[in-house]
């Protein structure tokens, strides 16, 4: 068992969602039942924190079994499980307790927040964190409209905090009795399913999924423009990193934003994380092309499928899009840059990372459907730009001046063309 101060949200199937007309929107989910997960009361109860109480115990969205609610004791808690490896190690709680580590030494008041952690019980992979009720994921803020220029700029805030942690390895005494932090090369993107698709994945996904891959592979440019990325990512300083950047990985709490979900922390580029918050800010603005009026996508709209647009709508609405999320990537660049002075390239890099970031986001959100649908293939379009030329689109997402003043981001210029409309996609191949 361990401790430190840090984490968050993760899991389960059945939906339960909590919002009204009129309020933000909460979506919550139905956790697995604890009697099939005893591990996770035992944890609690050798924290001194008594069981969960079965009323009111609900889960966060995510890829792993999650718990939240108050204690038999009336302490408010987050318990989250994590997958171990084949080979019995459990490199995911590894890293977020590397992290844990390096957390701690963090002053009062930095940038950097994150709930507190209470205590992990390696073995049985399962860790425990203070909740904090009345919380908002990121991607639930990003939908209700509210993730803010004010709020991008403190994610670059805390993301450039994140990055300057390294100072201290290697230097500090006290860093000897952590976790050792990873230095393995980020898995994402995987260079051998560039060449082929391994067929003991292919049922574990769907027909959409594969078509998208299909995108990649087939595009020779797009491949070469990866490789590429990963020589420079291998000679890039390297720091420690999030390197799961998304959107939902961050909390709204009280008006402070927490940045959680370690498992793939690791010693790597930096750029990795900046490029993938650009990343998901030209997901959305991809995706509000098809939203019913045009505007980014609330929890009110659905997305529209899109197959109706005509040309000149799909122009249109794109150019809105970006003029409405550009403010935002130069907010968090401007709280970057504040709290970090990046190494010359790191802009270009990260502008490659969105490239990527926005095929892994088709990817993953293609697991639900058949097809590819024009969103998709929008957002394949926006990624190759990025990638085969990330020079040429520095300057366009507001990359290029370092500590621009607030007055500057805020009421900033009509983006440059080198990032396309999303309408320039074509319908095939993003050739």
């Amino acid at each position: 068992m361990t401790t430190t101060t840090s984490t968050t949200a993760a899991p389960t199937e059945a939906v339960a969602t909590a919002s009204t007309a009129d309020a933000p929107a909460l979506i919550r989910f139905r956790p697995t039942g604890l009697d099939t997960a005893p591990e996770v009361n035992a944890l609690l109860e050798r924290l001194g924190l008594g069981p969960f109480a079965p009323d009111g115990l609900t889960a966060f969205g995510g890829r792993n079994d999650n718990w939240a609610g108050t204690t038999t004791l009336g302490r408010q808690v987050f318990v989250k499980t994590v997958a171990r490896a084949p080979d019995g190690s459990r490199p995911e709680i590894d890293r977020a307790l590397a992290f844990e580590a390096s957390a701690a030494r963090l002053p009062a008041g930095s940038p950097l927040r994150t709930p507190e952690h209470l205590g992990t019980d390696r073995d049985s992979a399962v860790s425990a964190f203070r909740l904090l009720p009345g919380s908002r994921s990121g991607s639930e803020v990003a939908l209700d409209g509210d993730f803010d220029e004010a709020l991008c700029r403190e994610a670059g805030r805390a993301v450039a905090t994140l990055h300057t942690l390294g100072s201290a390895f290697g230097e500090d005494p006290d860093a000897a009795s952590g976790p050792a932090i990873d230095t393995a090369e980020a898995p994402l993107p995987p260079m051998r399913w560039l060449r082929a698709f391994p067929w003991s994945e292919v049922q574990d996904r769907s027909m959409a999924q594969i078509a998208a891959w299909k995108l990649v592979q087939d595009d020779t440019e797009v491949v070469a423009a990866l490789h590429r990325l990963r020589e420079r990512e291998r000679t890039a300083p390297h720091t420690p990193a999030h390197c799961d950047l998304r959107f939902d990985q961050f909390l709204v709490h009280d008006g402070q934003l927490y940045l959680c979900d370690w498992e793939e922390f690791r010693l790597a580029d930096p750029a990795r994380d900046v490029g993938a918050f650009v990343g998901e800010w030209l997901f959305q603005a991809t995706y509000s092309v098809f939203a019913p009026t045009g505007e980014p996508t609330t929890a009110k709209d659905a997305v529209a499928p899109g197959f109706d647009l005509s040309h000149e709508e799909i122009v249109e609405r794109g150019a809105a899009g970006l003029r409405h999320h550009i403010p935002r990537i130069a907010a968090f660049w401007q709280g970057y840059t504040e709290c970090r002075t990046p190494d010359p390239e790191l802009a270009e890099r990260a502008v490659g990372f969105a490239g990527w970031h926005l095929y892994d986001r088709l990817i993953a959100t293609a697991q639900a459907h058949a097809v590819l649908n024009p969103v998709a293939r929008a957002a394949a379009g926006i990624g190759r730009t990025l990638l085969l030329n990330p020079a040429g689109a520095v300057a366009t997402l507001r990359l290029a001046d370092l500590a621009v003043p607030h007055a500057a981001w805020a009421h900033p210029a009509v983006p440059h063309p080198a990032v396309p409309h999303p309408a320039d996609a074509p319908s095939g191949s993003p050739r």
